[in-house]
């Protein structure tokens, strides 16, 4: 946990409901630290040569300086915590995922209704309880190559995209093998496993909104939910069913 030893130095909590489509295009704050988190909304987000597909179970940490872009690709609250660099106890210099745990997502909608009652102390308990996660837990690798960024795009838009490799490379007027060495050079993983990487992160959106294992599985591509837990529990070490309702919409 971090170590607060001061007044934490949050400048303002905002949540707003972003429409699909929103976007905000490459902008840093030299003097703001910035933790972004997704409560209902599907956000991409890219820091310098890095994509992440951030689900409501998680936030990320944008240190003050770090350039960074976002769209909205499918509509829902989201909430910006925003810092000032002097005096912050959060020392890290890289975006960082932080696990959005049912006590931080509470403090951050709480302090986003402005109470002043008790606010410094809730303030003090939201930095002390962010916690970072491997940025393998939902980064995204992104293929830059257009032939299989076109595959990566519409995978991300529908994960459930049944298509195999042959089929797309007839879509895309590109061979199977070369498909298969621009992924596993532009990615590191082979076609197969960014995409379940890619239904994994996207079910987490599902099961975060309460929608039972069964239906996300189904949501995600996969015809059985056995199959999908399997998957599901390689990539994250945990049972789907963990993540039900963590992003549940903010009270009103």
């Amino acid at each position: 946990m971090a170590d607060v030893q001061a007044p934490p130095p949050l400048l303002v909590i905002g949540g707003a409901y972003f429409d699909q489509g929103a976007l905000a295009e490459q902008h840093q704050h030299p003097d703001e630290h910035l933790i972004t988190w997704s409560a209902t909304a599907t956000v991409s987000l890219r820091t310098g040569e890095r994509d992440w597909l951030v689900p409501p179970t998680h936030a990320l940490w944008i240190p003050a300086g770090c350039p960074h872009r976002f769209e909205v690709s499918r509509a829902g609250y989201g909430y910006a915590v925003v810092l000032s660099r002097n005096g912050c106890p959060i020392t890290w210099a890289e975006p960082t995922g932080v696990l959005v745990t049912p006590l931080l997502r509470e403090l951050i909608v709480h302090l986003d209704g402005g109470a002043a009652r008790a606010r410094a102390a809730a303030e003090s308990l939201l930095l002390a309880l962010l916690e970072p996660v491997p940025s393998t837990a939902f980064h995204v690798p992104i293929p830059e190559d257009p032939r299989v960024r076109t595959i990566a795009e519409a995978l991300l838009a529908d994960p459930a995209d049944p298509r195999d490799l042959a089929a797309w490379a007839h879509a895309t007027s590109t061979g199977v093998r070369t498909i298969t060495r621009l992924f596993d050079r532009e990615t590191g993983m082979t076609f197969a496993q960014w995409r379940t990487l890619v239904r994994v992160r996207a079910a987490l959106t599902h099961l975060a909104r309460g929608k039972s294992v069964g239906a996300t599985a189904r949501a995600v591509g996969y015809r059985k939910p056995g199959a999908f837990a399997e998957a599901f529990h390689r990539v994250t070490g945990q049972h789907p069913s963990i993540y039900q309702g963590a992003g549940a919409p903010p009270k009103e």
